[in-house]
């Protein structure tokens, strides 16, 4: 895979689908083609903890599902550089919307020459530039997009998460200026359990905490976004995108295997154009349904949701870099340590991202 300074965040694996990078949309496989992007490089010139890139031929599909039927857009890096001349594309949200960030860097960067392009990290925001075009690519880091005490880019593994109601200008003041932003939030709101809120600051001596049914509170944090795009971005000059909820796959039995597995060892897509996995919330679907149906500021959605769908072959599985040492009885039973959130790259991402450009060019 392409695989670039190892924040934290990023938990996307060195490794290769072993049945390539086929896209599916309802069912219908829309085959694949070579596109030599990935080759084995070091990349000298990113700075930082720079890693050895090692990946095989990339297949891209170029495909977009659109009311059933396929539209093929060749992905040219040259010529989304040309369009971003002068730009500032970031994504914003959790370890996915990063996932997709160094899927689009790596798409991106082989086009650059060596002296030309860098790579930095400054806490939350990661920045990939290429000198020539005066452009660049961004990450921040925020997984609610409000404020949370999971805000920390590296140590965010908190148990007890809190996110604060209707405070997002303490990450919004770094998304000012940029002419493209990509938004996802989703997996972060998955507990399971009620959404504990904070009403007030975070450094009130006195703290006024509350609980939220996820989905109320999932709407909430996408209404303050929103308000803030209406406020602070300029529709004739920028472009507003929102990712949909990537899907998991953690239990075979829903897929018809055997019960007990999850996506370790698989290796083939779900075949069944109406497979629908239980760790996509139908709830949050409908709630970002109506919300950005009722919104008066032009925002784009990526659905990536039902395509993703079928790739339980296509996650970073045990492959994925591990932070902490593995037990032995984790090492005798890889399903318990295989990772069913992420995506392996060069993967998938690299479709939502040909889709995403589709978007950006061909509306």
């Amino acid at each position: 895979m392409c695989l670039l300074p190892s924040v934290r965040p990023l938990e996307v694996a060195t490794c290769s689908m072993a049945s390539g990078c086929e896209t599916r949309c309802h069912g219908h496989s829309t085959g694949s083609r070579s596109a030599p992007i990935y080759i084995h490089i070091l990349v000298k010139s990113m700075g930082g903890r720079i890693e050895d890139i090692r990946i095989g031929d990339g297949s891209l599909m170029g495909v977009c599902c659109q009311n059933g039927t396929f539209t093929n857009y060749s992905f040219n890096a040259t010529f989304m550089w040309e369009m971003l001349r002068g730009k500032r594309m970031m994504f914003v949200g959790d370890s996915l919307n990063q996932g997709q960030f160094i899927s689009m860097v790596c798409l991106l960067h082989s086009v650059i020459p060596e002296n030309a392009k860098s790579m930095q990290k400054f806490d939350s925001l990661t920045v990939f530039k290429a000198e020539e075009y005066n452009a660049s690519i961004e990450f921040y880091w925020a997984p609610y997009l409000l404020e949370s005490n999971s805000d920390n880019a590296v140590i965010h593994r908190i148990p007890d998460r809190i996110v604060r109601a209707g405070a997002i200008n303490k990450h919004a003041k770094h998304w000012k200026g940029v002419d493209i932003l990509v938004f996802n939030t989703y997996l972060w709101w998955m507990t399971g359990a009620k959404m504990t809120i904070l009403q007030g600051s975070f450094e009130d001596e006195k703290k006024n905490i509350t609980k939220m049914e996820t989905e109320d509170a999932y709407r909430m944090a996408l209404k303050t976004m929103l308000k803030w795009v209406k406020k602070n971005m300029d529709a004739n000059k920028t472009r507003v995108l929102f990712t949909s909820m990537s899907p998991s796959h953690k239990k075979s039995e829903e897929w018809g295997d055997e019960p007990g597995g999850n996506c370790y060892n698989q290796t083939t897509p779900i075949e069944d154009p109406t497979y629908w996995g239980s760790a996509s919330s139908k709830g949050i679907m409908q709630v970002i349904h109506k919300v950005f149906s009722k919104m008066k500021v032009p925002i784009t959605i990526l659905n990536i949701t039902q395509l993703s769908e079928y790739r339980k072959d296509a996650h970073t599985s045990i492959y994925k870099k591990q932070w902490t040492p593995l037990t032995p009885e984790q090492l005798a039973n890889p399903l318990s340590y295989a990772d069913c959130f992420h995506w392996c790259l060069p993967g998938l991402q690299d479709t939502w991202n040909e889709l995403l450009y589709a978007k950006l060019f061909f509306p």
